[in-house]
């Protein structure tokens, strides 16, 4: 009785490891506006890796990033921008070499798709006029990437100063979409990537490149978690088959 109870127990153990090692999972940290994209590429690549999981948690790349400083099990990340993986790297916890810039994004300015505004002049500072004590939506200039890139390009435009107040602050650029999708918010500020899968809403105006710096979405394995099934998938997400999703939803790549 005694040996058919180890056996049982060991048979158990095997078929747990066996099972496993069958179901290898990757979880990835990626930022709100990378969502669509990346859950379409991630369901291609199970489709061809039947045995993988593949497990997507969407959120603002500074909140990711600190939760990955605090120990979160993640395994790979893709921030909105070079700020909050520069803060990673300079807490050691990426693996270095695997570093890339991803896709890259443009900044736009949004209207409910009902409303009466067509075209906005960004260089004139009377578009903010059309606000009429109203916000304007955005992801929070303090810690959202998209935030920090209308924060910037607002500055350069000589306009911040007066805007500062006018602000919904969203703690994602998804949820500044949500606003203008409301139509809570007349305008808002966000991706073109974000304005393509948006409901109900319409471009309005496009920042000028040179009124902030590139968006990039750089993206990395994590510290201690380079193994075969994370690379597997990490290399997949730099396919030409991925490539094609990131371009069917806006994303520009190399």
């Amino acid at each position: 009785m005694i040996k058919r109870n180890i056996f049982t127990i060991a048979f158990a153990v095997t078929a747990a490891i066996f099972s496993s090692n069958l179901q290898a999972k990757v979880t990835v940290f990626a930022a709100a506006s990378f969502n669509n994209a990346l859950e379409e590429v991630a369901a291609n690549y199970k489709k061809a890796n039947s045995n993988s999981e593949v497990v997507l948690s969407f959120a603002s790349s500074s909140v990711l990033a600190r939760q990955i400083d605090s120990g979160a099990p993640a395994d790979i990340f893709v921030s909105a921008d070079q700020k909050w993986m520069n803060f990673l790297a300079e807490k050691n916890n990426i693996e270095p070499t695997t570093r890339v810039d991803l896709v890259g994004n443009s900044l736009v300015m949004i209207a409910p798709k009902e409303s009466d505004i067509e075209k906005v002049d960004l260089t004139n500072p009377d578009w903010q006029k059309r606000l009429d004590g109203t916000f304007l939506a955005v992801g929070d200039p303090d810690h959202v990437p998209a935030g920090i890139y209308a924060k910037t390009a607002f500055t350069y435009l000589k306009q911040w100063d007066m805007l500062e107040k006018k602000l919904a602050r969203a703690d994602n650029v998804r949820k500044a979409l949500l606003l203008v999708e409301k139509a809570e918010s007349p305008l808002g500020v966000v991706y073109a990537t974000d304005a393509s899968v948006g409901k109900n809403v319409k471009v309005v105006a496009t920042f000028p490149a040179e009124s902030h710096p590139p968006v990039e979405y750089p993206a990395a394995i994590l510290k201690g978690k380079e193994n075969a099934e994370t690379k597997s998938f990490f290399d997949y997400m730099q396919s030409d088959a991925a490539k094609e999703v990131y371009k069917k939803y806006g994303f520009k790549v190399k």
